[in-house]
Order: structure tokens, then C-alpha cells, then sequence
């Protein structure tokens, strides 16, 4: 068979598609991560409290998070195109929101509202491609799409530095604003994709539940001795279970969650991309406060990581779906192994080794989160697949955010901040900060080699038995 019959070129919808996901997801990532840097300045400047400056990051992330879920099913049932389009729109509004934000309330505020147009946008652009790609194809198409957006991610801190000292911390929101512009347009020339089966109605009673179940149980991590939030939690998510039983439309099918390659690559990626944000943070905060490098200089230097990183998602494209688990689990182990060396070794060059080690595997991992998933689901409802993984990545970013502080973290080396990656990182350069998520990632590749081989052995005992009742029947 030539190679041409294997693999189809995309078509013209399907391009569309791949660029407006990836001008998309470059405004998601790029915003996410760039403002870091100037969070000093702007607490500065809008003369913020120390306490409320780390929602200007996590509350993002976190809002973000909650709704993708929801928005994951508004694109199943009403149309991903149109979907993915309303979220470039709201994104792009609420980046000049934050550009004119007179308060560091009002600055929260939108950046509330960015992180829904980010849930939007996410979901909506992940199923869109996959549905625009013929069966089977969607992999790489997505994995090239999420290479770009990680090259954003790893820039994003040292473009926010540069920008916040050049010009203005408000120029971080005006440069989103033409990407998502151009995103929109990209979306409006893409073919449009909806569940052609699914009840033209919402549930209410299932979003309300699931938002306020993750709310709470931000609030709860991030304020341990306070057991109401957890117990918030833990109603809300019984709430939300006994909702989507009972409902003829639900807004997440609870038989995704009995889909073990599903539920294996989304919690494998969520604590990849919890491993990435600690390293994207607490490197160059080293390189800079411990090592005395200039942020142009840091920012370079992680060029190799950035790269890294970046080659991660077309690689997780080329994965087969049948690999998707063994490969995040050897991705998670490699990770592990590559941050215990950045955390316990010495040198600004081991750091950086270790740290280009532990990108590739990581973004490996998070982009076979997104890809795998994809894969190993219906393909109708690509969207509310994509909304639970994407809710999934992005919730345990914003916790981690929102737990360590890293929020408030002064990763420039001038603010004066005393954020969690400052202070984790204080007297003991990147140990505490890079020492847990290695260890998570070590637990969770060996939860998955322990679930295969569990799997494995189930397997072969179901064909042992049907051989026996085979060979009994004959008697």
C-alpha cells in the first residue's frame, strides 16, 4: 500500500481546523503562563495585597478548569466550530479587559472571564480537529496542533518578562488579542461537527454540581485545617454522580470513567502537566536567584527545554492508541528520574540537562492525554471526552498554583515576592519545588504498570475460561 493511501492528506476543513486549535491554544498557553514573570509589577503598580496577587494566575486556571467540562458538551450539542469561536471572542474581549484594568479586582475579574473563554475554546478545538480528520488520523493532526501550543507554554515566561520590563505588563494581554482574533477566523473556515445523537438539552443540575464540586475542593487544598470546603466537595460530587444517573442527558456520560485507557491517560497526564508547571516555574527562578543569571540569559538557556517540550506533542501523535498507556507510564518514570536529578543535582548545568530530560518526557506524556484520549473514546462525543481531560490538566495546574503559591512567586529575582516557589526554593534551590511532583510521577508510572499488568492477567484468564468452556461443550 503507498504511503500516500496510509496516510490521507488533510483537507481543507481539517486544516482550518489544525490552525485555528493551534492559534488557540497557543492564546490559552501563552496567557497562562507569561503574566508569571510580571506579577510583581503588577501587584506593584494596581497596589494588590500579596494574599489576592496569586488569583491573578490560578483563578484563571481554575476557572478555566471548572468549565470545560460544560463547555466540552455545549460543543457536542450545539456545534464545535461555533463553539470554538465564541471562545476566541471571549478571550480576546477579556485580554483588553485586563490591558485597561484600573484594580487588581477588576483585573481578577477578567481574568475570570479569559479563563471561560478559554474552556470554551480548548475543548471545542480538540474535537473539532478530530472530527475534521478522517478516523483514525486525528492523532497527529492534534499532536502538531499541541506542538505549538508548547512552545508558547515555554516561552510564555520569559516573553512576559521581557515585555513587562521593555514596555508594560499590559502589553502580555495586547499580544493574545491578534492571536485569538486570528484563531476566530481560522475557526469560521473549518467544517462544522456536532453528536448527531445527543437530546438538545443541557444539564443544568450536572454543571452546577461538578463547577462547585471543583471549587470546593480548591478552596479545601488550599486551606487544609478548613474541613467545610471538603465536605462542600464531597456533597457536590455525590450531588453530581446520583444527577448524571438520573439524567437523559447528561452532561458527562459516567461510562466514560468505566474506559480504563481513558481514565489511565487523564490522570497520568493531569500529574504530567501538574510536573510541567512546577518545572516551568521553578527553573528559571533557580537559574536566576541562585545562579545570579539575568531573565534574558534564563530565558535562553531554557530554550532546550522549551524545545523539548515542544517535540513532545507530535510525538505523542505518532503514538498507536494500543501504546498509549505503556509509553505514559515509561514517559512518567523518565520524568521522574529526570526531575530527582534537577532537584538533587548541582549546577546550573545539570539543571538544564535535567531539566530538557524531563520536558521531553513530560510533554510526551501531555500531549498522549490529549491524543490517547481521543482515541479510545466515541468520536461523537469527542467534545465531552476532551472537556473532562482538559478540566483534568488544567484544575491540577491551577491547584498547584494555587497551593504552593507559586502564583505570588517572584521567578524574575526583583519583586520581592515571597510566593510558594520563592520560598519552596529558599536556602535549598529546587529541591522541595521539583522533589514532590518527581515523586508523584514515580507513584503514578507505577500505578499504571501495576493496572496493565493486572489487566493483562485478566485477560488471560477470561480466554483460559472461554477455552475450557469450549473444550467442555465439545465433550
Amino acid at each position: 500500500m503507498p504511503p500516500s493511501a496510509q496516510r490521507p492528506r488533510l483537507g481543507r476543513p481539517a486544516r482550518w481546523a489544525l490552525a485555528a486549535l493551534a492559534t488557540g491554544a497557543c492564546c490559552v498557553q501563552l496567557d497562562a503562563f507569561a503574566l508569571n514573570p510580571a506579577l510583581p509589577v503588577v501587584r506593584d503598580e494596581l497596589h494588590g495585597s500579596a494574599a489576592a496577587t496569586p488569583w491573578i494566575v490560578s483563578g484563571y486556571l481554575l476557572a478555566a478548569g471548572s468549565l470545560m467540562p460544560v463547555a466540552g458538551r455545549l460543543g457536542d450539542l450545539h456545534g464545535r466550530r461555533r463553539m470554538l469561536t465564541l471562545g476566541t471572542a471571549l478571550f480576546g474581549v477579556a485580554a483588553v479587559l485586563c490591558a485597561l484594568a484600573p484594580s487588581l479586582p477588576l483585573l481578577v475579574a477578567a481574568r475570570v472571564l479569559q479563563g471561560a473563554g478559554g474552556a470554551l475554546l480548548m475543548p471545542a478545538g480538540l474535537a473539532l480537529l478530530t472530527h475534521a480528520c478522517p478516523p483514525g488520523h486525528g492523532q497527529r493532526a492534534t499532536g502538531r496542533a499541541l506542538g505549538m501550543a508548547g512552545l508558547a507554554t515555554v516561552c510564555g515566561p520569559f516573553l512576559g518578562g521581557v515585555l513587562a520590563r521593555s514596555v508594560s505588563w499590559r502589553a502580555v494581554f495586547w499580544l493574545t488579542v491578534p492571536l485569538a482574533l486570528a484563531a476566530a477566523l481560522c475557526a469560521r473556515r473549518a467544517a462544522e461537527s456536532r453528536d448527531p445523537a445527543a437530546r438538545q438539552r443541557f444539564d443544568i443540575a450536572g454543571a452546577a454540581a461538578a463547577t462547585g464540586a471543583l471549587i470546593c475542593l480548591v478552596r479545601w487544598l488550599e486551606h487544609p485545617a478548613a474541613w467545610g470546603w471538603a465536605m462542600g466537595a464531597a456533597a457536590l460530587g455525590a450531588l453530581f454522580v446520583r444527577a448524571e444517573r438520573r439524567s437523559l442527558a447528561p452532561l458527562v456520560d459516567l461510562a466514560l470513567f468505566r474506559n480504563r485507557p481513558y481514565v489511565a491517560l487523564t490522570a497520568g497526564g493531569a500529574l504530567a502537566n501538574s510536573a510541567t508547571v512546577a518545572l516551568l516555574y521553578v527553573v528559571p527562578w533557580v537559574l536566576q536567584r541562585n545562579q545570579g543569571w539575568s531573565v534574558r540569559d534564563a530565558g535562553v538557556a531554557f530554550l532546550a527545554p522549551a524545545v523539548a517540550l515542544a517535540v513532545g506533542g507530535p510525538a505523542a501523535g505518532r503514538v498507536r492508541p494500543a501504546a498509549a498507556v505503556p509509553v505514559m507510564a515509561g514517559c512518567l518514570a523518565l520524568a521522574a528520574a529526570a526531575l530527582g536529578w534537577a532537584a538533587y543535582g548541582t549546577g546550573a548545568s545539570a539543571l538544564l540537562m535535567a531539566s530538557t530530560g524531563a520536558a521531553g518526557a513530560l510533554g510526551v506524556a501531555g500531549g498522549l492525554a490529549l491524543t490517547g484520549t481521543q482515541a479510545v473514546v466515541r468520536r461523537e462525543r469527542a467534545g465531552e471526552a476532551s472537556g473532562v481531560t482538559k478540566a483534568a490538566l488544567t484544575a491540577t495546574a491551577g491547584i498547584w498554583l494555587a497551593v504552593t503559591g507559586a502564583g505570588a512567586g517572584d521567578v524574575t529575582g526583583t519583586g520581592g515576592g515571597t510566593g510558594g516557589v520563592t520560598g519552596a526554593g529558599t536556602g535549598s534551590g529546587a529541591r522541595p519545588a521539583l522533589a514532590l511532583p518527581a515523586t508523584a510521577c514515580l507513584a503514578a508510572a507505577a500505578v499504571l504498570v501495576l493496572t496493565l499488568l493486572v489487566s493483562r492477567g485478566c485477560t488471560r484468564l477470561r480466554r483460559r475460561g472461554g477455552r475450557g468452556r469450549g473444550a467442555h461443550r465439545s465433550n
